[in-house]
């Protein structure tokens, strides 16, 4: 079977790409240059010339609540236009299974959690990030629309927490919770720094899993896609307030020092979590840690740092 990888050099991308498994398959993972998502035609050239059997959608513009808030209509139109190119270009060359990622921030704010795939469009969303979340859940209805239309189609969506791990962007700019406080409490200790500041009271509550964690699903996922629903989260079933995400990564780092709250920063939705029960009910779980999964993302950093 011939498998294609959009975002192939992002970070869900790079992990699934280094799981074991993949090597059955044969993969397609082309570059922005073989591949222009942004470009319609491109992107049913490039769909009509290698003929997958199966489209992993991971691509998107992504970054973390300080990108999200600088350039919001950036976040909305490109992923937009990613997600509709990609997808209609699929059902035009006549591709019939797609797992399209989706993200938590589809859910509505005030929801209560865990979150229910049934929320979505159910609430208000996250001001913060709001043109990326109805990016996604427009490429989520598309999914869901032509599948009602044609039954032939499976173009099904999975809705991960929040991820970290190898291949994640590390610079404030661009970066998620995980990897900015590894970034964080690293040049803490470099500099001796003898405190690290968190946004707000760090009481609100997030769901991160490993990165390569979802990759193991993912692959599960292509072997096993008649069975798993039209959309389904991805997730721990379980939750850490921000500030037992930086007690973790310092213990990791070997920080010693102390933590001060801004009590004047955004901090998003006080909890994010994502329910699991047709996870469960399909059958898989996440395999690694906190702890291992800090140790991981934090030895991929420093070898940043050694290049």
């Amino acid at each position: 079977m011939k498998v294609l990888i959009t975002g192939a050099n992002g970070m869900v991308g790079k992990n699934i790409l280094e799981h074991s498994a993949i090597q059955k398959w044969q993969i397609l993972a082309p570059s922005r240059s073989e591949m222009n998502l942004s470009d319609r035609k491109a992107t049913e050239d490039y769909l009509k010339k290698n003929k997958p059997d199966f489209v992993i959608h991971t691509a998107g513009r992504v970054g973390g609540i300080q990108a999200n808030i600088k350039h919001p209509v950036a976040f909305l139109s490109e992923n937009v236009d990613i997600n509709q190119n990609l997808i209609l270009s699929c059902q035009s060359v006549g591709i019939k299974k797609i797992l399209n990622l989706g993200s938590s921030c589809m859910y509505p704010c005030r929801a209560q959690n865990p979150l229910k795939e049934s929320m979505i469009l159910q609430g208000e969303l996250e001001p913060t990030n709001e043109g990326y979340a109805l990016a996604k859940i427009m490429a989520q209805r598309l999914c869901e629309y032509i599948m009602r239309e044609d039954s032939e189609f499976q173009y099904k969506t999975l809705i991960p927490c929040n991820l970290y791990g190898r291949h994640d962007k590390f610079a404030a700019e661009h970066s998620h919770l995980v990897p900015a406080i590894i970034s964080k409490v690293f040049q803490a200790k470099k500099n001796n720094l003898s405190d690290v500041e968190i946004w707000g009271t760090g009481e609100a509550r997030r769901e991160f899993m490993y990165a390569g964690d979802l990759a193991d699903c993912i692959i599960k996922c292509i072997n096993d896609f008649s069975a798993i629903p039209n959309l389904m989260n991805v997730g721990l079933g379980h939750d850490y307030s921000v500030n037992e995400y930086y007690r973790a990564v310092a213990e990791v780092v070997g920080y010693q020092g102390q933590f001060k709250h801004d009590l004047t920063k955004p901090v998003g939705m006080q909890q994010k979590l994502v329910s699991i029960e047709k996870l469960n009910n399909w059958g898989w779980k996440s395999q690694t840690s906190l702890h291992a999964g800090i140790e991981k993302a934090y030895h991929y950093f420093l070898s940043l740092q050694e290049r």
